[in-house]
């Protein structure tokens, strides 16, 4: 289950794409934030800035400027340049998951901006100069004026071009389908994966490597100006581009680029098989979140769904009130609606289950025709993918919670199919291949039987975690201080009640393409039949327990 700080992630993706045929991909069939698979290896960096309980910088674009006078620095082809004092703003420092702070500290002026000159201020200038970058959101609170401020400073840097999603909006997977498909350097992403929206919540998100943000970080302790081009904002809800002198931003479909990628990674006519099926019922709940913009285009106009079969199907900056978390407490309504008397026979909400699909993909989706070329999950992630990796004799790894070290191992050739905590569903594929050869009147398999065959060929694995919310940093620090002194202490054989301990200690872990190490990332009390209990920190700053 993700967890449940409010939040919004802004992601920069910086890549060598358009000097390398080799790239990455993801393959759901609906955009998700949980489910990669390696199909081209990408060097990419992720910059992610994120903000708890709320991202709400209530200044427009051109308001995030100090209130200082500005310097015009520079008017390349028309576009007046202006240098725009501002002073280092304390605890710009990421995290593993994205740059985390309290809305209210976010809605400090020049907050966003001088991140995102830092950033730029942090690569080497052929990386981005004359460049084109890819700007969208899941269009949470804020995600339009966030949007025309990076804008702004991307053209007041250099960058030729921005593609940005019609409304701001732009799934992860779409930017990077966007990212591979018209050789853009790089882009940004203002997401907060599963977390609230609104004006009081904020983001999270996928974080570059540690050289990289360690980099900006100290750029944003010495950061004096802000560049920033002085320009109209731009109207997000028309198709087109439009030219500023030497710079222009394109505002593009968020969907058909992405469309066109899945329709090459899963068998459309297959699902579409399955959906037009008079005895088989689908439901859709997008949460209003991003995945809404995309459940129409793919669901009903591409793949057949009924119409009525989508629900919550808007993206709203508040996501209807809601988290976009498909658990047991957000997907409620889904959960309901499956359960009523004559309910549809599949409920989807963009999700995963990580073990499940890795066990069916080569059979399941086409592009994994030749088997994965491994697995790995977070640490605190229930261990059903080790059993899956086990018995296809598949590489595993378990790595730290945050994307970073996935991609590491993606782009080394290790990794096909990689996972967190989330539960839900990504199944149509596995679905309508297992009822292919099923004639009008036969009864279908169903989810259910597809997960009774995999506890039956890989075991059962029970997964249950405890999130404690807005917990003071010094009584959350004082508590991991004791449970890593306890681990210390702690010897093999010891009983705790029915269990056996068989380890404790901090976990820690060594990238095997880089050799960097991450220490710290979770106390560990795994015992002898392979439960665990764990405890770690969330950079989002309250207590995350995950008791398995």
């Amino acid at each position: 289950m993700a967890s449940c700080c409010n939040s919004m992630r802004l992601d920069g993706f910086f890549s060598d794409a358009f000097r390398s045929s080799k790239r990455s991909s993801i393959v759901t069939p609906i955009p998700s934030s949980h489910l990669y698979t390696h199909r081209f290896p990408l060097k990419k960096y992720s910059f992610s800035v994120s903000h708890s309980p709320s991202f709400t910088i209530k200044a427009s674009s051109s308001s995030s400027s100090s209130s200082s006078s500005s310097t015009t620095i520079a008017e390349p082809e028309g576009i007046k340049i202006n240098s725009v004092p501002t002073k280092p703003i304390e605890g710009q420092k990421t995290g593993t998951s994205g740059l985390r702070k309290k809305v209210k500290v976010f809605m400090q002026e020049n907050y966003l901006s001088n991140w995102i000159q830092a950033l730029f201020n942090s690569l080497p200038p052929e990386d981005y100069k004359n460049g084109v970058l890819v700007l969208g959101g899941d269009g949470r609170y804020f995600n339009r004026e966030a949007s025309q401020i990076i804008i702004k400073i991307a053209s007041g840097n250099g960058v030729g071009k921005i593609l940005v999603g019609r409304e701001g909006i732009m799934s992860t997977p779409a930017v990077s389908a966007v990212i591979r498909k018209r050789k853009a350097n790089g882009g940004f992403i203002l997401s907060a994966s599963h977390n609230p929206g609104g004006p009081e919540y904020d983001g999270s998100g996928q974080p570059a490597p540690e050289a990289i943000t360690d980099k900006i970080y100290g750029n944003t302790l010495s950061i004096s100006e802000i560049k920033m081009a002085e320009i109209p904002d731009v109207n997000l809800s028309r198709l087109g581009v439009t030219k500023y002198g030497n710079f222009s931003v394109e505002v593009i479909d968020p969907v058909s680029d992405y469309l066109e990628l899945m329709e090459s990674v899963f068998d459309f006519q297959l699902i579409r098989s399955l959906l037009s099926r008079a005895d088989f019922r689908f439901v859709f709940d997008a949460m209003h979140a991003v995945t809404g913009a995309y459940a129409k285009p793919i669901f009903v106009d591409k793949l057949g769904a009924s119409p009525d079969s989508i629900s919550n199907g808007v993206a709203l900056e508040d996501f209807g009130h809601g988290l976009p978390d498909p658990n047991l407490t957000y997907a409620k309504d889904l959960v309901n609606t499956l359960y009523s008397e004559n309910g549809p026979d599949f409920g989807a909400a963009s999700d995963d289950s990580v073990a499940i699909i890795a066990a069916n993909a080569q059979e399941a989706i086409p592009y994994f025709q030749s088997g994965p070329k491994g697995l790995a999950r977070s640490m605190p992630t229930s261990g059903a993918l080790d059993r899956v990796a086990e018995k296809l004799s598949l590489t595993f790894f378990e790595v730290p919670t945050g994307w970073k070290f996935f991609g590491n191992l993606m782009d080394a050739g290790k990794l096909s199919i990689c996972g967190e905590e989330s539960f839900g569903t990504a199944w149509l594929s596995i679905i309508a291949y297992q009822n292919k050869d099923k004639k009008p009147g036969e009864k279908l398999l169903s989810v259910s039987d597809v997960v009774k065959e995999h506890w039956a060929t890989y075991g059962r694995n029970f997964f249950s975690r405890y999130d404690y919310e807005e917990c003071e940093s010094e009584g959350a620090n004082k508590m991991i201080e004791y449970l890593r002194d306890l681990t210390s202490k702690s010897m093999a054989g010891e009983k705790y009640g029915n269990y056996v301990l068989q380890f404790a200690d901090d976990f820690a872990y060594t990238d095997p393409v880089d050799g960097s190490v991450a220490s710290k990332q979770g106390v560990r009390f795994v015992f002898t039949d392979g439960s665990r209990i764990i405890f770690r920190l969330s950079v989002k700053g309250f207590v995350s327990l995950a008791q398995i």
